[in-house]
């Protein structure tokens, strides 16, 4: 269905369909709420992407999939309940939808795909399920507002730039279950003031922590061997570290321009 901005009705309810394809309401920008029926089983690749009048969306227990770009820049869009059993949310599938203040995510969530939720600049607070094992790269990339991240055990990767740029972020607790935190993970966190580190994690990745000024202290476990370039650059919060023996390389300005750091 394209071209339909004049034809549609601002208020739609979609009665006996099975299935919302891949841009089926593509262009149909004057959407203001929708109730999608019960019987949809996937809501597909930017099937409401840019709708910027869309308000309120009731998506039924039916849904499964998510998929890319589904409510991709829906920026009046101000909570979100994905039903239970759901458990693939796509690339991109809620990124820029700035007035999001408020996602349930439920338990049969397994995955949540590389930037689904990135600039949701009004979010203020997510709690990841358990059945998630990985936090995908720039998942949660420029929520500026969010202040506090609940990371399940199970999770063994926080990947590139997940919480970067997350500048309202104060705490965050990485669960044991933690091996890997790759590069930028938590860059210009700004108001994070402490981190501990899982003792699983080997390696603290390139720029993981950069810029995050509100740092004060940070705990690395004995099992870290590595600490990446610029890791903690220009923490400029942070006043002492302890690096455990058994670290063997300190790459490049890995703690440069830490200006508070004394010991």
């Amino acid at each position: 269905m394209t071209n339909c901005f004049s034809k549609i009705n601002p208020e739609t309810t979609l009665d006996r369909v099975t299935l919302i394809e891949a841009y089926a309401f593509d262009s149909c920008y004057r959407l203001t709420s929708l109730t999608i029926p019960n019987g949809v089983i996937t809501i597909g690749v930017r099937a409401f992407s840019d709708f910027s009048r869309l308000i309120s969306v009731t998506i039924p227990v039916s849904v499964t999939l998510i998929e890319e770009y589904a409510f991709y820049g829906c920026s009046r869009l101000t909570s979100m309940t994905i039903p239970n059993r759901v458990n693939t949310i796509g690339v991109r599938a809620f990124s820029g939808c700035s007035r999001l203040t408020l996602v349930t995510i439920p338990d049969s969530v397994t995955l949540i795909e590389r930037a689904a939720f990135a600039d949701c600049s009004g979010l203020t607070s997510v709690t990841i399920p358990n059945g998630v094992t990985s936090i995908e790269a720039y998942t949660f990339y420029g929520c500026s507002r969010l202040t506090s991240v609940t990371i399940p055990n199970g999770v063994t990767s926080i990947k590139r730039a997940a919480f970067a740029n997350c500048s309202g972020l104060t705490s965050v607790t990485i669960p044991y279950s933690v091996t890997s935190i790759q590069s930028c993970a938590f860059s210009d966190c700004t108001g994070l003031a402490s981190v501990t580190i899982p003792n699983g994690v080997t390696s603290i990745e390139t720029c993981a922590f950069i810029r995050c000024s509100g740092l004060t202290s940070v705990t690395i476990p004995n099992g870290v061997t590595s600490i990446g370039d610029s890791a903690f650059e220009l923490c400029s919060g942070l006043t002492s570290v302890t690096i455990p023996n058994g670290v063997t390389s300190i790459e490049d300005n890995a703690f440069n321009g830490c200006s508070g750091l004394t010991s």
